[in-house]
């Protein structure tokens, strides 16, 4: 990538909910020197932004750019060497500016959940980014920054301990409060309509290797599916239900351990449940928990198929633009563990944790770092083009930035047990 680019990060969606908080984050932490611009559809808008962020953005540049407008698209990747976006619906409005910074040879992040839209970006443009030695990187947030890198950091641990591949990998959330936001819901909605409406999309959304670089190398694991309704495991601690976001993130992870040659093992099997404790009260969490996620569900798809449905849920939660206020936001928290057994019958648990909302005030920081890491730490990154994951495009360089940001990335051999 070339070194005279005006800029080191752009914010492209700053004038949105997230894009405000990344922005802001950037405004506060980001190096002295790097150089950071904003990037969205209204000047006027953008100029708000800035003021609002103090002194430390004063001077930084705003730039006029539309996912509909590919020459604005082209000068905004043009300009900067890393483009973090926070537009979305992605499978809406991002595959553009995906086209664009793969031709110019530009990083690009952002915190899409859609797996369908990841699919078309790396069917579309991973050759491209590999000719420009452009990282395209998906889900540098809540999704699925926590799951991919801390699989990356047990896989790490056992291999220090030469203690073979991994195998049965489970990530548990232990404790999660956060808020939504209406660009969230927005984009939840897109993907599950397409889904209904297409038969040969709705093939690709169910294949638990949908993100693989290449299907038919996948090693042969039987089933693999999310958990659906309630379990009870002893191992694990207690009572499991559904986590929400297992889908997209389990798909991810899967593609990290392709894309990096299967070090992890060829045996791995992964998924993410929601843990609510061993005893009478944890069965009654888990029943509520899988009864909430799937009432989500049945919600989504009664929008979809009846407007009316739709028109009543678009007045009850939030637009696309709006999303939880300040104290929630800082009141937020995420606590999750990631479960693995080894080859040699080692067992191991990494801890990952942030305080913050996780869906926003600690995806504002992923997403932050994640363009920093980009920008600034070219020297220690893998070798690595195309359209990547975080593990694959910044593994443990982007793990030390984000345990320097507060984050908590922590491995540890359990062999004598990892319930509790």
């Amino acid at each position: 990538m070339r070194d005279d680019r005006q800029l080191d990060v752009v914010v492209f969606g700053a004038t949105g909910f997230v894009g405000r908080l990344v922005a802001a984050y950037l405004g506060q932490h980001a190096p002295a020197g790097v150089r950071i611009g904003l990037a969205g559809r209204s000047a006027d808008r953008l100029a708000s932004v800035r003021s609002s962020l103090g002194a430390a953005a004063a001077d930084w540049p705003l730039m006029v750019a539309d996912s509909a407008d590919p020459a604005s698209l082209a000068a905004l990747a043009g300009s900067s060497r890393v483009v973090a976006t926070a537009v979305g619906p992605y499978s809406r409005y991002g595959l553009p500016l995906v086209e664009a910074c793969a031709r110019a040879g530009t990083h690009y992040a952002d915190l899409t959940g859609e797996v369908l839209f990841v699919r078309d970006s790396i069917d579309r443009y991973h050759d491209t980014a590999v000719g420009s030695e452009a990282r395209i990187v998906h889900s540098c947030g809540f999704d699925s920054i926590p799951s991919d890198l801390g699989v990356l950091l047990g896989h790490e641990g056992v291999r220090a301990d030469g203690a073979g591949e991994l195998t049965d990998t489970t990530l548990v959330v232990t404790a999660l409060r956060g808020g939504v936001s209406g660009g969230t819901i927005a984009s939840a909605l897109d993907q599950l309509a397409e889904t209904r409406a297409d038969p040969v999309r709705r093939r690709i959304a169910a294949d638990p290797y949908a993100l693989s670089p290449d299907r038919a190398a996948e090693p042969d694991r039987g089933v693999e599916k999310e958990l659906h309704g309630v379990s009870y495991d002893g191992e694990l601690g207690g009572w499991l239900s559904p986590f929400v976001l297992a889908a997209h993130n389990a798909r991810i992870v899967r593609r990290s351990n392709a894309l990096l040659n299967w070090s992890y093992g060829r045996g791995l099997r992964y998924r993410e449940v929601t843990r609510s404790g061993a005893g009478p009260v944890g069965v009654v969490k888990a029943v509520a928990t899988s009864g909430v996620t799937s009432g989500r569900t049945w919600l989504a798809g009664a929008a979809i198929g009846f407007p009316p449905v739709r028109a009543v849920i678009g007045r009850l939660l939030p637009s696309p633009g709006q999303g939880p206020g300040e104290l929630r936001r800082r009141r937020g928290f995420f606590r999750l563990e990631i479960h693995t057994r080894t080859t040699t019958g080692a067992r191991y648990v990494v801890d990952v944790a942030a305080q913050g909302d996780p869906g926003y005030a600690a995806t504002s920081v992923m997403l932050g770092e994640s363009a920093l890491c980009l920008a600034l730490d070219a020297d220690r990154l893998p070798a690595r083009a195309g359209v990547l994951t975080p593990a694959a495009a910044m593994g443990l360089p982007l793990v030390d930035r984000l345990r320097g940001a507060g984050m908590t990335f922590d491995v540890k051999r359990r062999d004598a047990g990892v319930g509790g």
